[in-house]
């Protein structure tokens, strides 16, 4: 599938770094670096503009070795980026550490998954058909 970007950040366009991978990481475009106090949360640029076709988004998730060393994350995680949004791609990150951490420009700070959806239509009933599940939920079977 072929997207149209426009990049007007400091580096090259996001790559899939293995041929399994499913996402592709998000820089910071940054003139200086930012510095995230804990439990702040910033908004970051990434320079990129793009065009996905409709019935695709793009899910921005965190970066799992930025969580587990860093404690940042995602705040809005995925993040959706519609078929018809043509703003710049700018990143939620939180710091749910107990320390100050710097994003520098050029830093990868998010993955980005392009993602096909359905558009569903509502089908307004007063009962809905029973299964073995039922209305359990959160932890129901107890595991």
């Amino acid at each position: 599938m072929n997207v149209r970007i426009v990049n007007k950040s400091k580096h090259t366009l996001p790559q899939y770094e293995t041929q399994a991978s499913a996402g592709m990481d998000l820089r910071a475009n940054l003139d200086e670096p930012v510095e995230m106090a804990p439990l702040e949360r910033v908004l970051i640029p990434t320079g990129l503009f793009m065009e996905l076709p409709v019935g695709y988004e793009a899910q921005v998730r965190p970066r799992s070795g930025m969580a587990i060393k860093h404690g940042i994350t995602v705040l809005n995680t995925p993040g959706t980026i519609d078929a018809d949004y043509r703003g710049e791609v700018r990143v939620i990150l939180v710091n749910l550490s107990n320390t100050s951490y710097i994003i520098n420009d050029g830093d990868r700070i998010a993955q980005m998954v392009i993602s096909e959806h359905v558009q569903a239509q509502w089908d307004e009933v007063e009962v809905l058909t029973e299964t073995k599940r039922g209305t359990g939920g959160f932890g129901h079977t107890g595991k």
